[in-house]
């Protein structure tokens, strides 16, 4: 029996073997990126203030075939419980998106677009010697190729774009910064890579419907389950460090509230 919108505190691949064969109709992924970045190398922005990476030791990996690893595990499993009406979404950067591509196509799952989120105020190159990374790409699919009828809200789409059918590249939206960034005591970033509401709003408006679960096998900082919420879907959030749990349960609790 699967406990609805709640956030479980373990290890995904640990939990996701304990639910059901086609028990999600949506399955939302924002895995570690294995960034890679250099050890004690500080950024420093034009202002100088400095740059707060991440350094987390869940986006460390000693090797590529580590990660992959870990990513067929994950995305296996995920696969397994993905309804044959639902479909999976997984973000990336370069740094992981070509190898979690691959992996994917390897486990048959099916790819109906790469969806472009165009990152609006993007952090800029400092050593100037690359373009800005301005974009992050979600890999949109289908447990496999035999299905046909998964969700996709496309007459509602084209009335939020005018009109018009949404592109794979209509979805802009700015990083998450201002007021919607959760920050600890200090005024840091309580989480590296915290989500926009709206890019998270975009994917459910776009492939689930009221009622459906939806699922987040890194919760993170609570982004899914706060819109999820907001749209009138069930869900389930996995989080493996106690950190973010907590501050995602209150990020939830604070939501709740305000809604009442």
């Amino acid at each position: 029996m699967i406990s609805q919108n709640e956030i479980i505190h373990d290890d995904c691949i640990k939990v996701l073997k304990t639910f059901s064969d086609n028990s999600f109709d949506l399955i939302f992924a924002d895995p570690p990126y294995n960034l890679q970045l250099p050890k004690n190398k500080k950024l420093i922005r034009a202002d100088g203030s400095e740059v707060i990476p991440v350094s987390d030791s869940w986006d460390k990996f000693e090797s590529y075939e580590e990660y992959d690893i870990f990513t067929e595990n994950w995305i296996k499993e995920c696969q397994r419980i993905l309804k044959p009406t639902g479909t999976i979404w997984i973000m990336g950067m370069y740094h992981n998106i070509f190898r979690v591509g691959k992996i994917m196509q390897d486990l048959g799952l099916w790819f109906l677009n790469d969806v472009i989120w165009v990152k609006i105020d993007a952090m800029p190159n400092f050593n100037g010697r690359r373009f800005t990374n301005n974009h992050e790409t979600l890999i949109w699919a289908v447990k496999n190729k035999n299905c046909k009828n998964y969700t996709f809200n496309n007459e509602f789409l084209k009335q939020m774009n005018n009109g018009l059918q949404m592109k794979d590249t209509d979805w802009i939206f700015k990083i998450c910064k201002g007021r919607e960034r959760l920050k600890d005591g200090n005024g840091i970033k309580a989480h590296p890579t915290q989500k926009p509401l709206k890019l998270i709003q975009q994917v459910l408006l776009s492939a689930s419907r009221k009622g459906d679960l939806v699922l987040d096998p890194f919760m993170g900082s609570g982004t899914t389950a706060i819109v999820a919420k907001a749209l009138g879907r069930n869900w389930v959030g996995i989080e493996k460090e106690k950190k973010y749990v907590d501050l995602a349960n209150m990020r939830i609790k604070k939501y709740t509230e305000q809604a009442r």
